[in-house]
């Protein structure tokens, strides 16, 4: 192919840019990635650079963004909004800090720099008129946006009216407006269960919520918000002097900042803040970031500095992260079948480099949203992975799609993968089971949950063990651990007599157990920790739940019909009835024992525990509360006394102060608790 000329190239990269835009910002449907966005962005600049002739008055890179949809009335801004220039790199990053240095000397050093989360929502900007929300409005193309005051009004984090005294008369607060992770998910399962089509992703779904005509359709949508700065006409003055004090003011205000910002005192700072962004904290956000924002804290120099070409302020700059999401084929839909008999379908992948990780498999949830997505094998899909979290396929790509020969639809299992037999469902849930307690997936699952951790706690036996054990045929179900030998063990590969005496004790301490941890180490469904715990406290004895009836579990506060059932129906399975037997034989404590505090500090209250707490586990906070005679549940309700507060609290937090429900932090906890800070 002949290679084209830079007139011809960049006429074609407008064009391509031009209608990226519009599929993104007008038709809230994006069909090129940041990431290719980005690539074609700088390729068009160089090409302008060496070419200044080129240089059109409609090409991207000078104008902000994309024209505002004709159905929603027009709101042109106090003062434009402005774009950030990007910096991919490190070595970017400090020819950016160069570029200041030429123009301010080392005054940018001095004042230092503010490092803050880019939020990859939608841009807005929120008008308070002496403090009071008048007017929100979508970016639009910088100058003029879209009229959303309805819509916004619907986010409860939008605050109606500022707090404080210090507001000026006419302002813009700009900010992003994002969904979280958690309630993205939550809203698609709802949507599934409704019959309706799942959305994308977390973005492009705030965006299209944000501009719906009708904002009781806005007002379902689990939407938040993030100010970032705030913009005055001439003559209005802003009372703070550097872009930290910026944020804290908006804070004062009542408006939310995004967390995890930081006051920088050089560049260096700003690398290590970067890289720990990138390589830990960004797996941990309930919401979507593409990178961080790093501006000159004083906002005097700021001024100074000014913008460049009208479009990007030479003061700020984003630097982006690499892509946590990435576009591969879907090779196969494999399923995995679980220690309840859940048939789990996941994703066999081209493989692909998401954020320096090859990725060959990814979570697909349920056959549900397969189907709502309309996943095909052979289809070109979305994969999203950010950090430690198990990458996950967002949906497909179907204009990628051969018309000619587009892929088969996927078909729902209707026998067990493992062992054949016929799946069964549930009306109520969206999962698919096998029902044969033997099926050989089930069995192998069923051992892994037993000795897991949190239930029977068998150091040593590994997932690996346990398929040898299995295929030596010296383990069938759990209770055959416990009729294991130093002799039988020693007779396998990769077994010493010190190692194989290690498991055979291990497995005799684990005896010790309460009736609790053996519950949830049954894995009977629907039987979590927290249920498995009220069971056996209530109870006090297998014995006693094993002859107790439906109503008999039902009237124990914090057990619904659904677990009551599922409990019932287990104890009345042969195959289970057969393995207690073997368990009691076998020697396992089959009781409770009663640990609460007389006169306990907690006594008849019931709690919830949201977010990351400073020192505790989830585990340790659930055993403080119970060894104060309090109780503690998965939601917040109106019967919840309180509600113990971590680092990234979500909507548990939400529903708390809605409900009017006290919250408190790890500290005051333990204090009555009677704990100290020392005591687990």
């Amino acid at each position: 192919m002949a290679s084209t000329t830079p007139e011809r190239r960049a006429a074609e990269l407008r064009a391509l840019l031009h209608q990226a835009s519009y599929d993104y910002y007008v038709l809230d449907r994006p069909a090129l990635s940041d990431a290719e966005y980005d690539r074609l962005f700088r390729e068009l600049q160089a090409i302008e650079r060496d070419h200044p002739e080129l240089r059109t008055a409609d090409s991207p890179t000078q104008r902000i963004g994309a024209e505002p949809a004709s159905a929603l009335a027009k709101h042109t801004h106090l003062v434009p909004m402005i774009s950030l220039g990007n910096a991919f790199t490190e070595t970017e990053l400090a020819e950016w800090e160069e570029r200041i240095a030429r123009l301010v000397g080392d005054d940018a050093r001095r004042a230092g720099y503010v490092a803050e989360l880019k939020i990859d929502g939608t841009a807005v900007s929120l008008t308070y008129e002496r403090g009071v929300f008048v007017k929100g409005a979508t970016r639009g193309n910088g100058t003029v946006g879209e009229d959303v005051t309805t819509n916004l009004r619907t986010l409860r984090d939008v605050p109606l009216r500022l707090r404080g005294d210090d507001i000026p008369r006419l302002m813009e607060i700009r900010g992003e407006v994002y969904m979280p992770f958690s309630r993205f998910e939550r809203m698609n399962e709802e949507r599934v269960a409704a019959g309706e089509p799942v959305f994308a992703n977390p973005r492009n779904s705030a965006a299209g919520a944000l501009r719906q005509l009708d904002p009781s359709i806005t007002a379902k949508r689990p939407l938040r918000f993030f100010g970032y700065t705030v913009a005055a006409p001439p003559g209005v003055a802003l009372p703070f002097d550097t872009q930290w004090e910026l944020l804290e003011t908006l804070a004062r205000w009542g408006i939310p900042v995004a967390p995890e910002r930081k006051c920088c005192k050089s560049l260096p700072e700003v690398n290590e803040w970067c890289r720990d962004v990138e390589s830990r904290l960004r797996a941990e956000l309930d919401f979507a970031i593409d990178g961080g924002v790093i501006k000159v804290d004083s906002l005097r120099l700021q001024d100074e500095l000014g913008v460049v070409g009208g479009r990007e302020p030479r003061w700020a700059i984003a630097r982006k992260f690499a892509p946590d999401i990435a576009e591969t084929r879907l090779i196969a839909i494999q399923v995995n079948v679980g220690r309840t008999g859940s048939l789990n379908p996941f994703a066999v992948l081209e493989p692909v480099e998401i954020g320096g990780t090859t990725v060959r498999l990814a979570t697909l949830h349920n056959f549900d949203l397969i189907r709502a997505k309309d996943l095909r094998v052979g289809d070109v899909v979305q994969v999203k992975r950010a950090g430690d979290v198990i990458p996950q396929v967002i949906g497909p790509v179907p204009e990628r799609r051969d018309p000619k020969d587009p892929p088969k639809k996927t078909r729902i299992p209707t026998h067990c993968p493992s062992c054949r037999t016929r799946v069964e469902r549930d009306e109520e849930e969206v999962a698919i089971y096998c029902p044969n307690v033997a099926c050989p997936d089930r069995q192998l699952e069923a051992i892994v949950h037993f000795a897991s951790r949190h239930a029977m706690d068998i150091r040593g036996l590994s997932y690996a063990r346990i398929e040898q054990l299995i295929a030596a045929s010296l383990v069938h179900d759990v209770a055959d651990l416990y009729a294991l030998t130093v002799e039988q063990l020693t007779a396998l590969e990769r077994f010493a007599d010190v190692s194989a005496q290690n498991l055979v004790d291990a497995i005799v301490a684990s005896k010790a157990q309460p009736l609790s941890r053996l519950l949830f180490g049954l894995g009977i469904r629907h039987v979590g920790q927290t249920a498995a715990q009220l069971l056996a406290r209530h109870f006090g004895t297998m014995t006693a739940l094993r002859r107790a009836t439906s109503d008999d579990i039902l009237a124990l506060r914090g057990i619904g019909e659904t677990i009551a059932l599922a409990v019932v129906a287990y104890f009345e399975d042969p195959s289970a009835k057969a393995l207690l037997d073997k368990l009691e034989a076998a020697g396992l404590t089959l009781t409770e024992p009663v640990s609460v505090a007389a006169g306990g500090a907690f006594k008849g209250m019931t709690f919830v525990v949201t977010g990351t707490l400073p020192t505790l586990s989830r585990t340790q906070a659930t055993e403080l509360i119970e060894s104060q005679g309090g109780r503690v549940t998965s939601g917040v309700s109106k019967a919840t006394t309180c509600v113990v507060v971590g680092a990234d609290a979500g909507s548990k937090l939400d529903k708390a102060r809605e409900l009017g429900i006290e919250t408190i932090d790890e500290d005051e906890l333990r204090r009555r608790a009677g704990a100290s800070a020392a005591s687990t």
